[in-house]
């Protein structure tokens, strides 16, 4: 499949079979997924994949409604994790843009987003969560100190494949000066 196939044909799942994806599977997303663009090549983005049960639950604990429902049917969560006082800083700890903190998401975005085309591109859906309660998240999966979470991906192999949304057309999209 070539770029823009991938970019036009991936969805958002939110249904997902009980077929687990393979270390193999995972570790090739992983690797695309390291290619991401990041702020001054810091790489700041570490996933911590989650298969054990027990664990999601804790984690649906601290999710919205809505999420709680698509964590217990993905027989994997990939919990997003992010090092952090890089993307975004200089040496001595200060801030390089007005931005502040936001270029550690904005890195985690890119970096979650590509990771979600490379799991297209190999066959498993995903979808990319943002309502839960990332401190209790870090707790529960043990997260060193020096990183936080910055987003939830189910993944796994759907169950059907949601029609595409419309999409806004190029004319409302863009503009020239």
């Amino acid at each position: 499949m070539n770029t823009i196939e991938c970019i036009k044909s991936r969805r958002s799942v939110r249904k997902f079979t009980d077929l687990t994806v393979s270390h193999k599977i995972l570790e090739q997303i992983v690797d695309a997924a390291s290619f991401s663009p990041s702020w001054k090549n810091t790489q700041i983005s570490r996933y911590v994949v989650i298969e054990d049960d027990k664990i999601k639950q804790r984690i649906m604990e601290y999710a919205n409604e809505h999420n709680r429902i698509i964590i217990a049917d993905a027989k994997t969560l990939v919990v997003v994790t992010y090092i952090k006082n890089r993307s975004g800083y200089e040496r001595d700890g200060s801030f390089t843009t007005k931005k502040g903190e936001g270029w550690q998401m904005f890195d985690v975005g890119v970096a979650s987003q590509t990771f979600c085309l490379a799991a297209h591109e190999l066959g498993i859906s995903s979808v990319i969560m943002g309502i839960f309660d990332a401190v209790e998240i870090a707790k529960i999966i043990n997260l060193p100190q020096d990183r936080e979470v910055g987003a939830l991906i189910a993944i796994g192999y759907e169950k059907e494949h949601p029609i595409a949304p419309k999409r806004k057309s190029v004319n409302e999209l863009i503009e020239y000066k």
